[in-house]
């Protein structure tokens, strides 16, 4: 039997194990939403950490701490930025809407901490919410901590993620520069592109989503902090918030600021909703690469077969010899989970009601675990797929050159009408493009070599 010790709140008095850090009220929370097992973030938690140990410093600077206390939170509040503590912190994302147990819970965690850090100097003891909280709310702590780890995690994890796969995919694109190949619309064949020409699209498509993601920081960073209950910034010591998040603006490098409008700030999710739905949208960018990427692969005898993927794992227990494409496959999960994410995003921020969101911790649970989850997805597809990418370059020439719809070249020398006569008779007999138009008379041999050059198709125009 684990030992436990008694603590007391304000509804009395509570059994706790005797090793936790946490108090009567986390216990309390603990006990009320045995949910899902799902625990806050690492992101989440660092953000809480370096919140409140931003909160006790300019709490002493400005007289409302004492400073030895002030830096026993800090130092308790640090470690819990380092992870140290992770272990104290058992509540349920699935708890009170507003996110309270878990806010109390980093305020028992580094209060207790503190006193140990203090060694129980009597006279010395420090409180929850009396010092760890002081100049805050639950209902400003919370929507801040989620502004600052996903600010965070875009910055830190996600954006270089992406920078670096879309240059992974800028050097496969200068690699297969001169491999010509078949266009693909509607999944049935167009005129001729280069494997570069689409490998440089995909890097495009990344690029252009990191690109969306920076724009939506400036958003994340605007900080509901010093709106305390209800956004009137009662018991907020004058200047406090906005000292402390200067604070945090220099601990983190990113441009936090106070929020404009404190009640629009902790009413409402909306930066949180533009932030998901950017990160929704790289999903879909990575998505659609994977997928292409899969079926280019397809084969290795009978599918596409253009380009070759790396050999990472036996791909059946029955079909020996089969590989499969691991790696996009795990990035179109990925992206399945993501869009799922969104939605709940998105219901969750719906739920502002008056003065409050009521929840948000499943709304931070979901938004932090897509950037998570793309981030890690990205690392995977460029080291593990992009890199070992090689063309299958006779595979390509062969298609290309069995390719009919070459012919479009042709219309602005022979018109549409006979084009779509030349496209079809090919089609049923097996013939070249170039021989039925040699037959039927329509353009001597020495226009057709110069009109039917595949590699001019690709750079447009007219031939």
């Amino acid at each position: 039997m684990e030992q436990s010790r008694v603590e007391r709140d304000s509804m009395g008095d509570v059994e706790v194990p005797a090793g936790a850090y946490f108090g009567a009220s986390t216990q309390r929370a603990v006990d009320n939403f045995p949910i899902s097992g799902i625990r806050f973030s690492r992101r989440f938690i660092w953000a809480l950490g370096l919140i409140k140990g931003s909160a006790a410093t300019v709490a002493a600077d400005q007289g409302h701490l004492p400073v030895e206390e002030a830096q026993a939170i800090r130092d308790a509040a640090d470690e819990v930025m380092e992870g140290t503590l992770d272990d104290h912190f058992p509540i349920d994302i699935f708890q009170t809407g507003s996110g309270t147990s878990t806010n109390t819970n980093a305020n028992e965690v580094i209060a207790r901490r503190a006193r140990e850090l203090l060694g129980e100097i009597e006279g010395r003891r420090v409180h929850p919410n009396d010092h760890v909280n002081v100049g805050q709310s639950s209902n400003d702590v919370i929507p801040t901590a989620i502004h600052v780890a996903a600010a965070a995690a875009i910055s830190d994890d996600l954006v270089p993620e992406l920078e670096g796969l879309a240059e992974a995919l800028r050097v496969k694109s200068d690699e297969f520069g001169h491999v010509v190949k078949s266009g693909r619309t509607h999944l049935m064949d167009a005129t001729p592109v280069t494997l570069g020409q689409e490998f440089g699209g995909y890097a495009t498509q990344i690029a252009k989503g990191a690109e969306r993601l920076r724009k939506v920081l400036p958003e994340l960073e605007e900080l509901p902090l010093g709106g305390t209950a209800v956004g009137t910034g009662i018991n907020a010591p004058e200047g406090f918030a906005e000292a402390v998040i200067g604070l945090l603006a220099e601990r983190t490098g990113l441009a936090f600021r106070e929020a404009d409008d404190h009640f629009e700030a902790q009413a409402a999710k909306d930066a949180t909703v533009m932030a998901s739905g950017a990160i929704k949208t790289v999903a879909v960018s990575m998505f659609k690469i994977a997928n292409d990427l899969r079926w280019l692969g397809s084969g290795p005898t009978s599918g596409i077969a253009e380009i070759r993927l790396p050999d990472l794992q036996p791909g059946s227990s029955i079909m020996p010899g089969k590989v499969n494409p691991v790696i996009p496959e795990m990035v179109m999960q990925v992206v399945a989970q993501v869009v799922g994410n969104d939605a709940t995003v998105t219901w969750a921020a719906a739920n502002g009601n008056f003065e409050l969101n009521v929840m948000m911790p499943v709304l931070v649970q979901n938004l932090l675990q897509s950037i998570e989850l793309l981030t890690a997805a990205a690392s995977g597809l460029r080291n593990r797929c992009v890199a070992g990418i090689t063309a299958n370059e006779e595979r390509a020439s062969e298609l290309v050159e069995r390719n009919v719809i070459v012919v479009t070249a042709l219309n602005p020398h022979i018109g549409y009408d006979n084009g779509a006569l030349v496209a079809k008779e090919a089609l049923a007999t097996g013939r070249s493009v170039r021989d039925v138009v040699l037959d039927r008379g329509l353009l001597s041999e020495d226009e057709l070599d110069a009109v039917l050059d595949l590699r001019r198709m690709t750079e447009g125009g007219v031939l």
